[in-house]
């Protein structure tokens, strides 16, 4: 049970930070749209460095 709640937090935390990051780099492209390149390869970085604490959560723990 233990391991199941902690896999069920890290699945919930990376979805609130893909949706974090999401908000805050359409809000920086509507700043500046000359830079959306940069801040897509960055946001894209970002969302796979917080979807891996989901896989390192669910092999770790399993």
């Amino acid at each position: 049970m233990g391991g199941n709640l902690h896999v069920g937090l890290a699945a919930i935390g990376a979805a609130f930070a893909v949706g974090f990051i999401g908000a805050k780099a359409s809000e920086a492209v509507g700043r500046n749209p000359g830079a959306a390149t940069p801040v897509m390869v960055q946001s894209i970085l970002a969302i796979a460095f917080a979807e891996a604490i989901v896989f390192y959560t669910l092999f770790l723990v399993r």
